[in-house]
């Protein structure tokens, strides 16, 4: 597929068809996109977490809120691991860095899974200390992003953008 074509067609979707699987492949490929994303000073402060059974799905709709994402065959978690930042560009790259490093791979995922035929969402309004601690994900290791992925039952239009002229400054 062309990237124009991914970009187009990315949308965040929401109802997942449960009657297909995703394959390790599939998988495994989203992980390697993400991987492929940059980072200050190649430090790579990302770690996942996927979430392939339903009991391991369960746990994080115990504490999520949204029990629409755990139907999805597999959810990624995207957590930042803030130290390596911090020891090398101080509080600026735990607080900046770290999560600007961690938000590109989250979009790569996005975008391969699109590539592949995919669906997802990004997710990034929850408890990160209770999404921790259901998952065993170790502090400071923070969870930043769920991402349900699967093969989207949903059709939906092009959602609205706002303009370029509205969000753009030419100097």
């Amino acid at each position: 597929m062309e990237f124009s074509d991914v970009l187009a067609r990315r949308r965040s979707v929401r109802h997942f068809n449960s009657r297909l699987a995703v394959s390790d492949e599939d998988v495994r490929a989203l992980l390697l996109a993400a991987v492929s994303a940059p980072s200050a000073g190649n430090i790579q402060p990302w770690r996942f977490t996927v979430l392939r059974t339903e009991a391991a799905r369960e746990r994080l709709a115990a504490v999520l809120g949204q029990r629409w994402a755990t139907a999805a065959p597999v959810v990624i978690v995207v957590s930042v691991d803030p130290r390596p930042c911090a020891a090398r560009y101080g509080d600026r790259g735990e607080m900046l860095y770290s999560i600007q490093d961690t938000a590109a791979a989250v979009n790569n995922i996005l975008l391969a899974a699109v590539d592949r035929g995919l669906a997802s969402c990004w997710i990034g309004a929850f408890d990160e200390r209770a999404v921790r601690d259901a998952l065993g994900i170790p502090a400071p290791i923070t969870p930043v992003a769920i991402l349900p992925v699967g093969h989207s039952a949903e059709s939906s239009a092009k959602p609205a953008r706002r303009p370029l002229d509205e969000v753009t400054t030419w100097l």
